[in-house]
């Protein structure tokens, strides 16, 4: 928090207003837990009065004004205030006076209620989880409202949430990205609308809700990784708004722009980043994730709208840049296995460059430049138009030479709503269960998981749901029954792609080799190695056509037997699906695709097929 340290104003000023001596040793914003009471610290640099008005003292204005400091910020210590409380500060303005919630508040009773005073008490249980290593991780988007409703209220909440972790856990993913939780308007959102950026979403269960689904989590092996929202606040149950009845140009007022630089595609709602009051207020809400809630990183929404004005690019604004620096830098320094994920979808190497090498110094970031290609594949109506150079260059494509520095997707909250769909759903929308679109989409999903980089599904993926998604619908959990199957054709892919059978080291390398690309069969076979050679090496072929092939020949880097791990095509998946692919083959010592050897397996339409050696 943030190391201010409160300067009285003059005794009969203290006598004169109903507040307590206080040290000079009170530091930090908000509601600060004391032994005798609460002190409040808020920062409104331009109120001729501030007072905490609450149910400690009848929410009377003249029972506790605060005392004004240095800096802007106004303090005050109540004796009898404590957790559980409600309270608001009322602000002054020449001629008019007004109710704000607390900037800095841990809990409230909902976007236009009061503030709480939170206990930062918890039983952690000795919690010391450690994120996985970062070439090893399986990320999985998810919403907090939709993915799990009990038979009580219509948002799913944490406690909602944490009775489906049995379901992740069959799946194997280890990492669970969090769309956004900070309080918003309503009780039904994507997230993307914080309007009190510190609050823990009242109808999902609030702040002690969010840690012991943390515990939880980690109890069960989930890295959890935050979506936080910093290119704008708002716009709706706004109080940063004009907080302290300053404002310019009509616009926010002290915390955001008051320029051409406020507009944003949600409003005249982009933060001053040059503001050091700001700055901060920002930095520390991204610790506060790290040190009191035990998240294991942060996915920033939209950096693009942090560091330039708009979709352009082309204005750039440098204090956003030195922003996300900084948080990305304390952020390490506190946890140095802590993940920062960019979502800018701009291909923009710097992003996940080191700051001292100018770069915004992210772990990684989402990659454009596999998902849009990758959808476009998958969903063209007609075999003859997949066009091959695309998906080559999207498993080809890396920043700074580094695999691991993009996450690849084929589903996410942004890509399965606003007029996208679900991918069998935009293979065939009047059916998205038939057998081209259960094996397009399961096509895509091996790709993801195949691919190097970090590999990321959204929720429901795993069983085929349809449609696209929207805040007010819970995942069909039916089709996890209908399509289990599938669900365990995904928990395989997760299980190689994690090398949990130790036999697919290869897929959590760096090193891939598109050796073979036949674009008028539309087949592409590729190796994967982590340091390459026997039980190393992984090769992954992959048909895009509609097309069987009993014999189809390939390159491979050694001889001797090839074990096949893996087929997306087998009745064990669906009923639909065949059961006629070849299994283990041996290499044939002729060359072929420029390697010494060659193999020949059964290809079924639409498939990945999967093979490595033994030790």
């Amino acid at each position: 928090m943030s190391q201010i340290v409160s300067t009285n104003q003059s005794q009969s000023q203290s006598q004169s207003q109903s507040t307590v001596t206080f040290p000079r040793s009170i530091i930090g914003m908000g509601p600060i837990i004391l032994d005798t009471g609460v002190a409040f610290r808020v920062w409104a640099p331009h109120a001729d009065r501030v007072s905490v008005v609450g149910d400690f003292n009848d929410w009377d204005p003249d029972a506790n004004p605060m005392d004004r400091e240095e800096g802007g910020n106004w303090l005050a210590v109540i004796e009898g205030a404590k957790p559980g409380d409600q309270y608001k500060y009322e602000i002054t303005n020449g001629d008019r006076t007004f109710l704000r919630i607390d900037p800095r508040v841990r809990e409230v009773t909902n976007s236009v209620g009061n503030g709480i005073i939170h206990s930062p008490d918890f039983d952690w249980q000795d919690d010391a989880f450690s994120i996985p290593p970062w070439n090893e991780l399986v990320i999985y988007e998810t919403h907090i409202g939709t993915f799990h409703r009990g038979d009580q209220g219509d948002v799913g909440t944490f406690d909602d949430y944490v009775k489906k972790f049995d379901h992740l856990k069959k799946l194997g993913v280890n990492a669970l990205q969090i769309m956004p939780i900070a309080e918003f308007a309503g009780d039904l959102s994507w997230g993307y609308n914080p309007a009190h950026p510190y609050a823990i979403e009242s109808a999902y269960g609030g702040p002690t809700g969010f840690k012991t689904f943390v515990r939880e989590a980690h109890q069960a092996g989930f890295a959890v990784i935050l979506d936080v929202v910093y290119n704008h606040f708002g716009p709706s149950d706004l109080d940063l708004w004009q907080f302290d009845g300053w404002s310019e140009n009509g616009k926010g007022g002290i915390y955001f722009y008051n320029d051409y630089r406020s507009k944003t595609p949600w409003g005249d709602t982009r933060p001053d980043y040059g503001r050091g009051e700001v700055r901060s207020y920002i930095r520390d809400n991204a610790m506060m994730w790290m040190e009191d809630y035990h998240v294991d990183g942060l996915r920033y929404d939209m950096t693009l709208f942090i560091r330039s004005v708009d979709a352009s690019g082309q204005q750039d604004i440098p204090d956003g840049w030195g922003l996300t620096q900084w948080i990305n830098r304390e952020v390490r320094k506190f946890k140095a296995s802590a993940i920062t994920i960019a979502e800018d979808l701009q291909n923009n190497n710097y992003l996940t460059k080191p700051a001292v090498e100018g770069g915004a110094g992210f772990s990684t970031q989402w990659d454009a430049s596999f998902v849009h290609p990758i959808r476009d594949v998958l969903i063209q109506p007609d075999d003859a138009a997949r066009d091959m150079n695309k998906v080559c260059n999207a498993l080809n494509h890396r920043y700074n030479h580094d695999a691991v520095q993009r996450v690849v997707y084929t589903e996410s909250h942004d890509e399965v709503a606003n007029g996208k769909s679900r991918i069998p759903s935009e293979v065939d929308e009047a059916d998205s269960g038939a057998w081209h679109a259960q094996k397009r989409a399961t096509l895509g999903m091996a790709l993801v998981l195949t691919a190097p980089g970090i590999p990321m599904l959204f929720q429901g993926q795993e069983f085929l749901e349809d449609g696209w998604f929207q805040d007010d619908q819970e995942l069909d959990w039916d089709q996890a029954d209908e399509h289990a199957g599938i669900v365990k054709l995904t928990a395989k892919l997760i299980r190689l792609r994690r090398n949990l059978e130790g036999t697919t080291k290869g897929l959590t390398g760096q090193h891939i080799d598109v050796f073979h690309v036949n674009h008028d069969g539309k087949v592409i076979v590729f190796k994967r190695s982590f340091d390459g050679g026997p039980a190393d090496d992984c090769i992954v072929i992959a048909n895009f056509a509609n097309r069987h092939y009993n014999a189809y020949a390939f390159g491979l880097p050694t001889g001797g037997k090839w074990h096949r791990r893996f087929s997306s095509d087998r009745k064990q998946w669906s009923a639909d699906f065949g059961e006629n692919a070849s299994g283990d083959i041996e290499a044939v010592d002729e060359p072929q695709d420029g390697l010494p050897h060659r193999g020949v397996a059964e290809l079924p339409p639409y498939t990945v097929l999967v093979y490595s050696q033994n030790n």
